[in-house]
């Protein structure tokens, strides 16, 4: 089972409202496959431990445009509540997204996961 950062989440997985996540990479993965979301994976200081928050199931796995949240405002508005920011507009989600990842533009064509939570 692959480990997946939650660095910029953490509130929303623990929550359980985070049920959508874009990634610059993450082509491969497949629906039906588990994977452990976690604090934070890369980046720890040495012996700093990994903080796992929940096990997930794969649904669906695709790929777009990040702009479409923007260019379809009702599809946009969704996505934002399945990312766990309902307060958010589309523009926010999308300028928060590409502030949080290097070489991002709103045309940048990103991989969407969308996942269940595991156990009770």
């Amino acid at each position: 089972m692959r480990n997946m950062s939650c660095a910029l989440t953490t509130p929303q997985v623990r929550g359980r409202t985070k049920l959508v996540t874009r990634r610059l990479g993450w082509v491969d993965l497949r629906p039906g496959e588990l994977v452990q979301l976690c604090e934070k994976c890369m980046g720890r200081k040495p012996g700093e431990p990994l903080v796992r928050l929940e096990v997930v199931r794969i649904v669906s796995v695709r790929r777009e445009r990040l702009d479409r949240l923007e260019r379809l405002p009702r599809y946009g508005a969704l996505e934002c509540r399945l990312e766990g920011f309902p307060e958010k507009t589309p523009a926010e989600f999308v300028a928060f997204f590409c502030a949080t990842h290097r070489g991002c533009t709103p045309k940048t064509t990103v991989t969407r996961i969308a996942w269940h939570y595991e156990g009770a």
